[in-house]
C-alpha cells in the first residue's frame, strides 16, 4: 500500500509540473516563463499562403486543364513555409506523381523560381545542381510555379504525372491564372 501511495504522489507531482508548464499566459500580457524562469517566445505567426478556398480552386483548375489534355496528374499547393494547403489527384495516378508535385513545389519555393527555370539553370550551374541534389525533397523539373502577391511569394502550385513536365507546368499555370486576380 505504501508503494502505491508513493507512485500516486509521483504521478500527481508530475501532472502538476506538466500543467504548470502548459498553463495559459497570465492576465495583463506578461510573458510566460519557461523552465528556469526564462521568458518563452510567442508562437510564430502563420505563414502567408493562398486562402484554402483559392488553393483548392487553383488545384481543381490545374486538374481540369490536365483532363482537357488527356493527362492524369497530381496537384500540390503549398504556402510560403512549404506546408501543403491542398492536394488533388486524378483517378488512377500513382504515388510517385503525388510526391513529385510536392517536391517540385518545394524546390520552386526554396530557390524562389519556377521549377522549370530551376531545371534549366542546374544544367550549367554545378553549385546549384549540387544544392538541389543534396535535398531529397527537391525535384528540379518543370511543373511548379510561384504564387505571388505583388512581389511576395505566398505559395507554389506543383503538378506531377503528365507525360512531359512541360505539360505539368502548363497545368500549374492554368491553376494560377484561375485565382491570381483574387489573391491577397
Amino acid at each position: 500500500m505504501k508503494r502505491l501511495s508513493t507512485v500516486a504522489l509521483l504521478l500527481l507531482a508530475t501532472a502538476g509540473v506538466a500543467l504548470a508548464q502548459n498553463a495559459p499566459a497570465p492576465a495583463g500580457g506578461a510573458p510566460q516563463q519557461g523552465a528556469g524562469g526564462a521568458p518563452q517566445n510567442p508562437p510564430a505567426p502563420p505563414a502567408r499562403g493562398p486562402a484554402l478556398d483559392l488553393a483548392l480552386e487553383a488545384a481543381q483548375a490545374a486538374l481540369e486543364a490536365s483532363n482537357a489534355g488527356d493527362q492524369k496528374v497530381a496537384v500540390s499547393v503549398i504556402d510560403s513555409a512549404g506546408v501543403l494547403k491542398a492536394v488533388l489527384v486524378s483517378d488512377g495516378v500513382g504515388p510517385r506523381a503525388v510526391q513529385n508535385s510536392n517536391f517540385k513545389a518545394q524546390a520552386a519555393l526554396a530557390f524562389k523560381e519556377a521549377s522549370g527555370a530551376l531545371a534549366e539553370q542546374i544544367k550549367t550551374d554545378k553549385t546549384l545542381a549540387d544544392k538541389v541534389a543534396a535535398n531529397p525533397n527537391y525535384l528540379a523539373r518543370a511543373g511548379a510555379v510561384l504564387i505571388k502577391v505583388n512581389d511576395e511569394i505566398v505559395g507554389v502550385i506543383g503538378v506531377g504525372g503528365a507525360r512531359g513536365s512541360d505539360k505539368d507546368e502548363q497545368y500549374a499555370l492554368a491553376g494560377l491564372q484561375k485565382v491570381q486576380a483574387r489573391l491577397k
